[in-house]
């Protein structure tokens, strides 16, 4: 099932049958209290019958669609995947930061960052930004986890961690500068409510359209990652806490050649299977 946040309302994707989705009102439009619930999948499915469905629920996902999330937290993940070491090593060897990321790719605590408040984050549809004191940005398309405020994870949604290359490279301590800022998260179309976790065999896509053309595409399986999605939020729950559950990007298996930046105008769309596309055009 999918949980869509929409500017007239909470609206359900009920995908369980063979035949054509049906889209119900959900049975709350308290989106705080209805995804922080540990049985997600079956409160939804107990639910479900006795509200009302309607295409024109389905119009709203496509004309209507907002960010799904509201009070929650976003926080990421760091070189999970090698690819994402590698890169980091290369980019930031010249500031004598190359070790750093060589070492935590290893090491049993994993790099996990605060990324951005609900107001920061945009959705699918809206515009996604780049610095304009960076010269080196590209995005990283990453599955992310919903965590209730129990540390159960119920759903799975797309995300984008737009990173400044440039600023990160130069010194890791700017690590927060590259990250955080204004538009620099963005995640959907929905929260995805598997009844059982996703498959690590699901594969993550990226398309990076220029003037129309693509100009980058690539794709990963999520099994190419090096931590278990369990692992990061044992440590993300040690000693913080998150009332209304919280959002984790676990990190990019796909980084784009040193040769490559965002152009304003570009045309990102980040796939994962089953739970659809997030498409963001690039601002600064």
């Amino acid at each position: 099932m999918k949980l869509y946040r929409t500017r007239q309302g909470i609206v359900v994707e009920d995908n369980r049958t063979d035949g054509p989705s049906r889209f119900h009102r959900a049975p709350s439009d308290d989106w705080d209290y209805l995804v922080n619930q540990d049985d997600l999948f079956q409160f939804l499915q107990q639910e479900i019958p006795s509200t009302t469905a309607s295409d024109e629920y389905r119009v709203w996902t496509e004309t209507q669609l907002l960010p799904p999330i509201n009070q929650q937290e976003i926080w990421a993940s760091g070189v999970t995947y090698l690819k994402s070491r590698n890169a980091r090593m290369e980019e930031s060897k010249d500031a004598g930061g190359g070790d750093f990321y060589e070492r935590v790719y290893d090491a049993e605590r994993p790099e996990l960052f605060f990324k951005s408040t609900a107001a920061r984050a945009v959705g699918s549809g809206d515009a996604v930004r780049i610095r304009k004191d960076s010269t080196w940005n590209v995005p990283e398309p990453e599955l992310t986890l919903f965590i209730t405020s129990n540390g159960k994870i119920v759903g799975y949604t797309v995300g984008n961690d737009m990173s400044s290359r440039s600023i990160e490279g130069e010194n890791p301590l700017y690590l927060p500068q590259a990250k955080t800022y204004d538009g620099a998260a963005a995640i959907g179309p929905c929260l995805y409510v598997p009844e059982a976790p996703i498959s690590p065999e699901t594969m993550i896509k990226i398309e990076i359209r220029r003037d129309g053309k693509a100009v980058f595409d690539e794709s990963i399986a999520i099994n190419r990652m090096k931590r278990q999605h369990t692992e990061l939020v044992s440590f993300l729950f040690r000693e913080t806490t998150f009332p209304h559950g919280c959002y984790l990007m676990t990190g990019t298996g796909i980084v784009p050649g040193d040769d490559f930046t965002l152009a304003v105008g570009d045309e990102v769309h980040i796939t994962i299977e089953g739970i659809g596309t997030l498409v963001n055009t690039v601002q600064n």
